[in-house]
């Protein structure tokens, strides 16, 4: 342990380098070439009225990382100050402190789209039907309370400064991998990170293409787990259940909503556990009516004498 724990003033947090912060002026420049791209290409990568909704996402999103700051950094430090190994902040510990941010992020990923609970929280993310750099703005406003993933990256010892870096960096990658006018690169590059043309398959709402390539830098860890799928045709973006919306509010808290709207249809407590934290998409409410109204017809008098006949 050490033998004077650090305390959260001690960091100066506000001297930190926010990276995210200054590359934002040069991800809307880039976005912007890129939509004069497809106007000139007569591609509709692009629509207005999506941009300005992924754009108020984000920027909304980037005021409640603001304010929440403290809090993260303060659990970051209780992490640190409690766990039995203090990692010093040189350059290796950079490489390994990203490596185990990007294991936690699989996970985190996947887990947000193999649970109800968690989609919600990830939704907004996927619920364009487009596919262009301005989608990467889009990140749900609950989305803040998958920190809990990381918590364990955090009892490892790596100094907060370190995670606080690493993690900016993880968050940056993922801008330029939402885009289709990058192809496939080299084959080493597409074997280990995770490339425009995987991500494309992840947005895609084929049924072929849905809950795969969860690696948010590193590709590896789909190979690993089973959840990679090659690029082949062009996908279909969005979600299976489009929403016709550019309300970001509606965008954010849709799925909530159905969430709370099955719960008061739930009949028992189990059934209630299955509609928030059942797989996103399991009709639990529609599947236990039409059980029930296959029992009603199979007891039909009308059908009993049908049957014996």
């Amino acid at each position: 342990m050490l033998e004077k724990p650090i305390r959260l003033e001690d960091l100066q947090l506000e001297n930190w380098p926010n990276i995210i912060l200054w590359a934002t002026p040069v991800m809307f420049l880039l976005v912007f070439v890129e939509w004069g791209i497809s106007i000139y290409k007569k591609r509709s990568s692009y629509d207005t009225k999506d941009f300005l909704a992924a754009s108020f996402i984000g920027l909304t999103n980037a005021g409640i990382s603001a304010v929440i700051k403290l809090a993260i950094f303060g659990l970051a430090v209780l992490c640190y100050n409690i766990s039995p190994f203090q990692i010093p902040p040189t350059w290796w510990s950079f490489v390994f402190c990203f490596v185990a941010i990007d294991f936690a992020r699989y996970w985190a990923h996947r887990v947000s789209h193999e649970n109800r609970f968690w989609w919600a929280t990830h939704i907004t993310h996927h619920n364009s039907k487009l596919y262009n750099l301005s989608v990467s703005f889009r990140l749900g406003w609950t989305q803040h309370i998958k920190i809990v993933f990381f918590v364990p990256v955090m009892l490892m010892g790596f100094d907060p400064f370190v995670f606080f870096i690493c993690h900016q960096i993880a968050v940056l990658y993922q801008f330029w991998i939402h885009t289709e006018y990058i192809t496939k690169l080299h084959p080493a590059i597409e074997y280990f990170f995770t490339t425009p043309s995987h991500h494309r398959v992840h947005h895609g709402s084929d049924a072929h293409y849905l809950d795969k390539n969860y690696g948010s830098t590193f590709i590896i860890w789909d190979r690993m787990f089973g959840t990679f799928m090659p690029e082949a045709e062009r996908p279909n973006y969005g979600i299976t259940k489009p929403v016709n919306s550019y309300n970001p509010i509606y965008l954010n808290f849709h799925e909530w909503s159905d969430i709370f709207s099955d719960l008061r249809k739930a009949e028992s407590f189990k059934e209630g556990w299955k509609i928030v934290f059942g797989k996103p998409g399991d009709e639990v409410i529609k599947n236990r009516e039409e059980s029930k109204r296959q029992k009603t017809v199979s007891r039909s008098p009308v059908l009993e004498e049908v049957m014996e006949k």
